[in-house]
């Protein structure tokens, strides 16, 4: 008993350095959330990972080119098979591995627009490629990589029982992108939230997708609703969340689109916005490798903009004009 506890406390934060196929050391990391739930980081999105008595569930898979690693580090804590497989929305460092695990037998679950967006993004590649091959005189047609979809897809809301655990994954309408759902374990108090949290760090936001500023805050507040303090939630990216760090990120995005929306109503252009430095509270906490406060504000100004319409920056005088113009042209109409 002493061993077997033992080995679970090294476990529950390990570093994993591995090698991939090109050499290149692979450094990955599980958390020992529950005594059964893990979650693992390495190269893409955050995976959770559900050990049973004879299968493993799994919340998204990270990359095509990673997941083979992904796959021979989570037999280091179970040598179950991996059965079934929930991906939080359609992006491609949460979805890459599709392919590989079905070859395996996995049965992919997710909401049905993210299936949608997964076969959009193929058909959009091929397309890609299609005009770059007849733009260099290319005759013959190359393949894009193949994306397996989801075998199983659900409107709102689908409950898993899985042995002794519940799992309750709900679709967040509108949030990160169009499809996304969060993972919930009332029994064991645990929620993944996809890419909804990016722990620590500003959120990317894929308004092209469906995903909305409104929707991320009011996905966050929801998440707050189910949690409590006791509650440990994987993000999408970044370390083990908590409560407070769910309700630190809902804050913080809400102050950013207030204050944005406040100036865009005021005409303001994006670069003005920008030049406000409205993020720098939270520049130091938030900023990571691809988007710091700037980013974050050009994120919340496209969303805005798809709202409302593009900015009027014509000045009082130059819309009396153009007013004047307008009703001079309706007159001559009328005549």
């Amino acid at each position: 008993m002493f061993y077997k506890t033992l080995f679970f406390l090294l476990l529950s934060s390990s570093i994993l350095i591995a090698q991939t196929d090109s050499g290149k050391a692979n450094n990955s990391k599980f958390t020992q959330v529950t005594n059964n739930i893990y979650m693992y980081q390495s190269k893409g999105g955050n995976i959770g990972v559900v050990i049973g008595k004879d299968a493993i569930f799994m919340i998204d898979d990270q990359f095509a080119d990673n997941i083979e690693d992904v796959v021979k580090d989570i037999k280091r804590i179970s040598k179950n098979p991996i059965k079934f497989l929930v991906n939080t929305h359609m992006h491609g460092d949460h979805t890459g591995g599709n392919t590989y695990l079905a070859k395996k037998g996995v049965t992919i679950f997710s909401q049905e627009n993210t299936r949608t967006g997964l076969e959009k993004m193929m058909r959009n590649r091929r397309e890609e490629i299609r005009k770059t091959n007849s733009k260099n005189g290319k005759i013959e047609v190359t393949k894009p990589p193949k994306i397996t979809l989801p075998q199983i897809t659900f409107k709102e809301d689908l409950t898993f029982y899985f042995d002794n655990e519940t799992i309750i994954i709900k679709h967040i309408p509108n949030a990160h992108t169009d499809g996304d759902v969060i993972v919930y374990f009332p029994k064991s108090n645990v929620i993944h939230t996809g890419d909804i949290l990016f722990n620590k760090m500003y959120p990317n936001i894929d308004i092209k997708n469906g995903g909305s500023v409104e929707g991320v805050i009011t996905a966050l507040k929801d998440i707050t609703m189910l949690a409590n303090d006791d509650t440990k939630i994987i993000p999408g990216h970044g370390d083990l969340a908590s409560l407070q760090d769910v309700k630190n990120s809902m804050y913080m995005l809400t102050f950013i689109y207030k204050r944005v929306m406040m100036y865009y109503r005021q005409n303001k252009s994006l670069e003005e916005i920008q030049a406000m430095n409205l993020t720098q509270k939270y520049d130091e906490k938030y900023t990571w490798e691809f988007i710091d406060g700037k980013k974050m504000v050009n994120i919340v100004y496209e969303d805005i903009k798809k709202q409302l319409g593009e900015v009027d920056t014509r000045t009082i005088e130059q819309r009396l004009q153009d007013k004047l113009k307008e009703a001079q042209k309706a007159k001559k109409k009328g005549n």
